[in-house]
């Protein structure tokens, strides 16, 4: 392991992930499909094809702004995935109370920088660390030199959403502030069947979820789970005009176009689980799903028909069923929703962290963060006891 407190390093920001080889990139925590904490959506296929497709860029106001650490001889040891930012739109961790206070304070909000996964709200590492260096001091150089990027480029802040236990002390002893929020994850206890699961349930849950699942495929609903080169251009043609059904109706204008699905399905089929449900020989819904190496990552849906329970079915109980049998220990369900809570998915909470150079606005935060914090805690163990599982069963 190479020494890394010699201070040697050269900290710079580069234009998105197309600046690293794919090779350079493999090297990072969490971007090596080998990896044992593999995670897709910090792969150099994942994030090149936003920016191929153009859903990452100036124009869409997420420009990109990578830091690049190396050693003295121009190695990579480390890098953030990091966003010059025009507005709060795709974040899924809501700073505009905060953009509204201080831009009618008479200060400028935007630009900001935001370290993160575009549209994505997936924990994992956003200080990304060659795995043959000191990971602690690697980790501060990169949480320190983001700090220092926003004091060089003169933005209000920067913020990292969704940062995992690994990164939160780096962040924090950098003199970030510490968010938290909530989300709905399945947790795999080595369940042998669907059926297996359902045992652990009270029975008046478990009698709930049989019949919803039975009602949802009641109108002679077929539902296929395709991976890798069963997902063919037709498949994808349908899936993103869920998508877009969906999308225009909840954001106005969805974030992903076509041919970043052409792009993921070219570069990392295999990382891929589509939930398609079909009724009358076509296709009326379906929900897109990423595998990492020990969880499957829940995140669009969309469907051309309504019918009763079905949602459900292929968001949340089809992806029980994968994670069940492929043995991956978590399904993330993507953000909010308590209506996961009775389909076996339990709270958990997540992490953000927030530099803001205003003293004023930076006190100001760091109040109200520490009173959501403590409801965001009560409330996750109101909800935990409101599991449907036996021993939870009121």
């Amino acid at each position: 392991m190479h020494d890394s407190h010699r201070g040697d390093f050269t900290l710079r920001a580069c234009e998105g992930v197309g600046a690293f080889t794919r090779e350079e990139w493999a090297k990072l925590t969490g971007a090596d499909r080998a990896a044992p904490d593999y995670n897709p959506f910090l792969s150099h296929a994942f994030l090149s094809s936003l920016e191929d497709s153009g859903c990452v860029a100036r124009r869409a106001g997420w420009l990109p702004q990578f830091l690049r650490l190396d050693d003295d001889s121009g190695n990579l040891i480390g890098a953030i995935p990091c966003y010059l930012k025009g507005h709060s739109q795709g974040e899924y961790v809501f700073d505009h109370g905060w953009a509204d206070a201080f831009e009618r304070a008479g200060g400028r909000y935007y630009p900001k920088l935001q370290a993160s996964v575009p549209f994505t709200p997936v924990t994992g590492p956003r200080l990304l660390v060659n795995r043959d260096w000191d990971h602690a001091a690697v980790r501060t150089a990169l949480a320190n030199g983001l700090r220092q990027l926003a004091k060089q480029m003169g933005v209000s802040s920067a913020h990292s959403t969704f940062v995992n236990d690994d990164d939160l002390g780096a962040f924090t002893e950098a003199g970030f502030l510490h968010r938290t929020d909530q989300q709905f994850h399945f947790l795999n206890e080595g369940y042998e069947s669907y059926d297996a699961f359902l045992e652990t349930l009270a029975s008046r849950k478990r009698k709930a979820l049989k019949r919803e699942r039975r009602e949802a495929v009641a109108d002679d609903i077929t539902i296929e789970r395709l991976t890798g080169d069963d997902i063919t251009e037709e498949i994808w043609d349908d899936f993103f005009a869920f998508y877009m059904d969906t999308g225009s109706r909840k954001w106005g204008r969805p974030y992903l176009n076509r041919e970043f699905y052409a792009l993921i399905g070219e570069r990392m089929p295999q990382d891929v689980m589509l939930v398609m449900a079909k009724r009358a020989g076509r296709y009326i819904a379906g929900a897109i799903n990423f595998i990492g190496s020990d969880r499957l990552f829940g995140r669009h849906w969309g469907c051309i028909e309504d019918h009763r329970f079905l949602h459900f079915e292929v968001c949340y109980h089809q992806a029980i069923d994968f994670a069940i049998e492929r043995k991956l220990s978590v399904v993330e369900a993507g953000a909010q929703g308590e209506h996961k809570l009775a389909r076996g998915y339990l709270p958990v909470t997540t992490h953000s962290v927030h530099y803001l150079a205003n003293e004023g606005l930076r006190r100001a935060v760091s109040d109200f963060l520490r009173h959501e914090r403590s409801e965001v805690a009560l409330l996750n163990e109101a909800l935990s006891e409101h599991a449907p599982f036996k021993n939870s069963d009121h």
